[in-house]
């Protein structure tokens, strides 16, 4: 709050009544009625605190990596906005990972990998059991008490074996950087980045060096932590386009709180500011070597012993980039050579009113192109 309140005074100074506008708009958010979300759909595998969630449908499985920065259900953000309750009905059967939630353990400071409904410390033993079947050459070297990125990735790897079929990988946000990395490795059918980072420097200078001003500002606290909260990665969202941080409350103020379009707003402002933790191993990678050394877009990032090099897959692939993304601009792309370019931004190519038109219904046709051949 106290970072809203700095970007409240900065964009309504000297015009008090468009702050008491937004201070309305932001009461009238945070009395709104909830609907209840979707229930989660059932578990058919994990690995550590990663589980797989099953959306059904039929045809080959197709897993959906979301970004570890906020919760996994904008996928499936509500009734009737939904692209993996969607896909289901279109000869797809959509899987969800859930990363689920790191904890501490007691008396040490630093994050476990306990399973995502209560695995704790006897899921990070087994996680680390070398006798326990993970990856052919054994399991992840780093500790399971502070995962980074790349220690993601690798889960990604027993999750999509246990399937026992090849399945089509489909990659959101920082999830798609996994997925690349991942793919790598792993036996798949195709993969699918959606608004996915891998040259970190197409974020510009000026980007980066706020970026690097919040992490150097954050890191002595979360470093004996072993976390890096929300907070902090909220904050540098907002530091993108503090504008519009401030309007869409002032817009939301003059909305009918029983309108669809109040509804949809709150459905997705509650996810934005939802989101686990991250463990302090993955967030110092995301700061360090991801946004400021840009070690996927020169070649120097491995997963599961591999570089992960999008010159090197053998499988179809296909991009979704977006002009209007404020969060991952297109220059940091992968620049897979099957891309498609939108008109909406990072988060309304998911869930927007053209989401269906311009994503859904592109990324349907072409897994199910695939499964025909």
């Amino acid at each position: 709050m106290p970072l809203f309140l700095d970007l409240l005074a900065s964009q309504t100074e000297g015009d008090p009544v468009r702050r008491a506008a937004v201070l309305a708009g932001l009461r009238a958010y945070q009395v709104a009625e909830r609907a209840p979300r979707p229930a989660d759909m059932p578990v058919v595998a994990r690995a550590g605190r990663a589980v797989l969630r099953d959306y059904g449908g039929d045809g080959p499985p197709a897993v959906f990596v979301p970004s570890l920065i906020n919760p996994p259900f904008i996928l499936d953000l509500a009734e009737g906005n939904s692209l993996l309750r969607w896909l289901s009905g279109q000869g797809v059967r959509p899987l969800l990972v859930d990363w689920g939630e790191p904890q501490i353990l007691p008396g040490t400071g630093r994050g476990t990998i306990g399973a995502a409904d209560g695995g704790g410390v006897g899921a990070l033993a087994n996680l680390l059991d070398p006798s326990t079947p993970r990856f052919a050459s054994g399991p992840p070297s780093r500790s399971g008490e502070d995962l980074d990125v790349a220690a993601h990735a690798e889960l990604l790897l027993p999750l999509l074996d246990s399937l026992g079929e090849p399945a089509h990988l489909v990659g959101y946000c920082l999830g798609g950087t996994m997925a690349l990395g991942a793919a790598m490795s792993a036996r798949i059918r195709s993969l699918t980045l959606i608004a996915s980072p891998w040259h970190f420097a197409g974020f510009g200078p000026a980007a980066r060096d706020d970026i690097a001003a919040l992490w150097q500002a954050a890191r002595p606290s979360a470093q004996p932590m072993g976390l890096v909260p929300i907070e902090v990665l909220q904050s540098g969202f907002w530091r993108l386009d503090p504008a519009r941080t401030i309007a869409k409350y002032e817009a939301f103020g003059r909305l009918d709180p029983a309108s669809d379009a109040a509804r949809a707003f709150v459905a997705l402002e509650d996810w934005a500011n939802a989101g686990a933790a991250l463990p302090y191993a993955a967030g110092r990678e995301l700061f360090e070597d991801f946004i400021a050394a840009d070690v996927t877009g020169r070649g120097a990032w491995r997963v599961g012993g591999e570089v992960a090099d999008p010159a090197k897959l053998r499988v179809p692939t296909l991009e979704f980039v977006s002009l209007n993304d404020r969060i991952v601009p297109a220059a940091s792309s992968a620049r897979l050579q099957n891309g498609r370019t939108l008109g909406l931004g990072h988060v309304g190519m998911i869930v927007g009113s053209r989401a269906r038109e311009q994503l859904w219904e592109p990324l349907a046709a072409m897994l199910s192109q695939l499964q025909q051949n």
